[in-house]
């Protein structure tokens, strides 16, 4: 019996040609590819139904949430109009149908304690005294400590880290730009007991810094799956919007606890929140205050500095 893979193409030419435009689709093209399995081991053939498309938006998420529907439906949405000019049958969902695909959720804002149980239980990972548990706690502590997106520290390259200078360099970033992030000694410190330990797989400058004990590059599906499995084990509760911690909450940590830290010794905020922004690699300034509004206790004193403003203008106005 042959395998069904009539979607599989169908997707694979879509992102093709919108590769061929310019477009990266990473994350969008592995969730069309996962909806092509999906119609594939069905064995559909045709016009994408609308039985079909509800199926596999609802029935794929672990924890159903209209959010999550409604990501899905939209990374479906363009693929479901490529195929409609192939085939005028084709089902074509109405985008608003489970609400916006983007709200801002309330991130889990890891305590201290939590990140020092998660470097604690990285390094136990098994086999013990080889390269993947310290793979796992060197990334994940990196990632702590310098707020970087999980896809950039898992592209990063032994040339990349310039110890005598705390200094690493990220590459095409998530808006194609490159950027420089300064390192704290320890976290320098930390780097290069790895990097004498990794010398255990042959590996070039242009090797992936982060790798297995056969020196294989790390595959964000297996980095997810170490992550779970160490978030259950350390019965973690989630405090934000999301269903769990994330290893994404990792990044929403580092930027809140700086901004917090800015907060209380009444720094200049605006200037603190450019430079920020920068190091984070956020395209617009914007997306770092929105960290203001995602923490109460970054609220709080938001609010705190906005009484003490207005107090003082208003004493200047009737001195």
């Amino acid at each position: 019996m042959t395998t069904c893979r009539f979607m599989q193409s169908l997707v694979k030419s879509y992102l093709d040609e919108r590769r061929s435009a310019g477009f990266a689709l990473k994350i969008a093209g592995d969730q069309l590819l996962a909806f092509a399995r999906f119609a594939d081991q069905r064995r559909h053939r045709g016009p994408i139904t609308e039985k079909l498309i509800f199926d596999w938006v609802q029935g794929c998420a672990t924890r159903p949430a209209a959010i999550t529907w409604a990501r899905r439906l939209e990374v479906l949405l363009p693929f479901a109009k490529y195929c409609l000019r192939l085939d005028g049958k084709t089902y074509v969902p109405d985008r608003s149908l489970f609400g916006r695909a983007h709200r801002r959720l309330t991130p889990h804002i890891y305590t201290e304690g939590e990140i020092r149980d998660l470097l604690v239980a990285a390094g136990q990972l098994q086999p013990a005294g080889f390269l993947r548990p310290a793979t796992y706690q060197t990334m994940f502590g990196l990632i702590a400590a310098t707020g970087l997106r999980i896809s950039e520290a898992l592209k990063l390259r032994l040339a990349d880290l310039d110890v005598s200078g705390s200094i690493l360099t990220i590459r095409e970033t998530k808006f194609t730009k490159s950027r420089l992030v300064p390192l704290h000694p320890s976290v320098c410190e930390a780097l290069s007991s790895y990097i004498a330990f990794r010398k255990s797989v042959p590996a070039t400058p242009n090797s992936p810094l982060f790798v297995n004990d056969v020196g294989t590059q790390l595959h964000d599906r297996t980095v997810h799956s170490v992550f779970e499995r160490l978030r259950t084990r350390l019965g973690w509760t989630a405090r934000g919007s999301h269903p769990a911690p994330r290893i994404h909450d990792l990044r929403h940590t580092f930027i809140c606890r700086r901004v917090l830290v800015w907060h209380k010794q009444g720094a200049d905020i605006d200037n603190a929140m450019l430079a920020l922004a920068t190091y984070v690699g956020h395209a617009k300034v914007s997306d770092t205050y929105w960290y203001l509004t995602g923490v109460p206790e970054l609220m709080a004193l938001a609010g705190s500095r906005f009484e003490t403003s207005s107090s003082s203008r208003r004493t200047s106005l009737h001195g």
